[in-house]
């Protein structure tokens, strides 16, 4: 358990008996169906009192869409339901304080209602635990900054965004000292609210950066995932920088991924499964079973690691990111990069995720295809790919678009099996639900080729 959290807690509780006034609130936060922290502050007083009744927060944050338009087609919840509160539990582990808030206490929550993301993760996490593994991850973001507000992009209409630096300089040491202010305040505040970055660079493209985040147990993990992103959205405004996640918000542009490492450790922790000596890429038959699980789920899961109707104008050849069901050692161009190594690092790195995804469903996932591999000990059959994964006819082509992908989902017997009825059919759900928006709306292209030629 996170001590840290729970030694918070604790002195929440003695500064309430002793009547102190540093802290009079508390910030709680849950992650909806695409990773959006939703929250809000609650006296001291209610904190204590919800550590062990739990609190009510509306239902409707898994009953509508990133805009706040509630679904028409879910049955959790709706307008027949009156959209009741829920009740949401605190995980203690999850405290920290919140250094560009005056040191707010922060806590994340989450719900037993079946729908809920970060317990889906939670469920994986304890099946993978009964069957003797633990799971150590870590996610790495790309993602675009631009010299704007939130009133500007709107006066805007989203047109003519200026980048926060011009032109392609990846690994740009330039760049970063440009926007020191930034760059150092998201790695150190970011370090201070218990979200360490490993790594941080200049990625190839205007204003974009790169940050990998130091890996950690599956659920750390993937809260560090979700309270970076928000976490730079919220230090960025005090810079007048606004980042964004969306997979490809240029066609020109490569997109922006949402890499997701893992490696499967003995249930104490110290023995890394991947790895094997003897064999000539130092992978084990654990590893081997785990890629091939992740290959045979891929086509059938890929709203979890896809789930925008943007995320697939990223997945498309020559711009480094996958397009096909393939695997290979150390190879950038296909989905699954294995990434052989020492005893410690040993991994798998998927590469199919975007920078849009929401890291819980991303996690959970990877390792529940993964250790479906694993169970039924399924054979490593693809070959490994050498040279570009876009060239080989033989691999199965990824689903082109959300509906598409969300249909295959929706009918997959081994989706349901892994993750249950009741979250895949709200999950398929919400997302055609997108697709219809989408559907509905006339765009910039279609204007360009119609409005007067057709």
């Amino acid at each position: 358990m996170n001590k840290t959290g729970i030694d918070l807690a604790h002195e929440l509780k003695q500064f309430r008996e002793q009547n102190s006034g540093r802290d009079q609130k508390v910030k709680v936060a849950i992650a909806d169906l695409d990773g959006v922290l939703r929250g809000k502050y609650i006296h001291i007083d209610k904190f204590i009192s919800a550590l062990e009744t739990g609190f009510g927060f509306c239902s409707v944050i898994f009953g509508w869409d990133t805009n706040d338009t509630t679904y028409d087609n879910v049955t959790y919840t709706g307008w027949e339901t009156g959209y009741p509160d829920a009740t949401a539990k605190i995980d203690l582990n999850t405290g920290r304080r919140v250094p560009w808030d005056n040191n707010v206490p922060f806590f994340l929550g989450d719900f037993d209602n079946g729908v809920c993301p970060r317990q889906l993760l939670k469920k994986v996490i304890s099946d993978a635990k009964a069957a003797g593994y633990q799971a150590s991850c870590g996610m790495e973001f790309e993602w675009f900054n631009f010299s704007e507000t939130s009133k500007t992009l709107s006066a805007k209409n989203y047109q003519n965004m200026e980048t926060l630096t011009p032109g392609m300089f990846g690994y740009s040491i330039l760049r970063m000292n440009e926007n020191q202010g930034f760059t150092n305040a998201l790695q150190d505040e970011l370090l201070a609210f218990g979200v360490p970055i490993e790594g941080f660079h200049c990625e190839s493209g205007p204003g974009v950066f790169e940050a990998a985040i130091l890996y950690s147990e599956a659920l750390e993990c993937a809260d560090r995932a979700v309270l970076f992103k928000s976490g730079a959205r919220e230090i960025g405004k005090r810079f007048g920088i606004m980042p964004s996640f969306m997979a490809k918000w240029n066609q020109s542009l490569p997109g922006c991924s949402g890499h997701t490492h893992q490696s499967l450790w003995d249930a104490s922790g110290k023995k890394n499964l991947f790895y094997d000596e003897k064999d000539p890429n130092k992978m084990s038959p654990i590893f081997k079973s785990y890629i091939a699980g992740q290959l045979a789920l891929l086509p059938e899961i890929l709203p979890f690691f896809a789930p925008t109707i943007n995320s697939y104008k990223r997945l498309v050849d020559g711009y480094w990111a996958p397009t096909k069901v393939t695997w290979g050692i150390d190879n950038r161009t296909v989905s699954l990069r294995a990434i052989p190594g020492s005893s410690k690092s040993t991994r798998l790195e998927t590469r199919v995720p975007g920078s849009d995804v929401n890291p819980y469903l991303a996690v959970a996932a990877c390792i529940a295809a993964g250790l479906y591999g694993v169970k039924n000990n399924l054979q490593l059959t693809h070959k490994a790919i050498k040279g570009s994964g876009y060239h080989d006819p033989s691999a199965e082509r990824l689903p082109r678009n959300l509906h598409d992908a969300t249909v295959k989902m929706s009918q997959s017997k081994l989706a349901r099996e892994l993750f249950g009825d009741t979250f895949i059919d709200h999950f398929a759900a919400s997302r055609m639900w997108e697709w219809r928006q989408y559907q509905d709306t006339i765009s910039q292209w279609e204007l360009k080729r119609y409005f007067e030629i057709i």
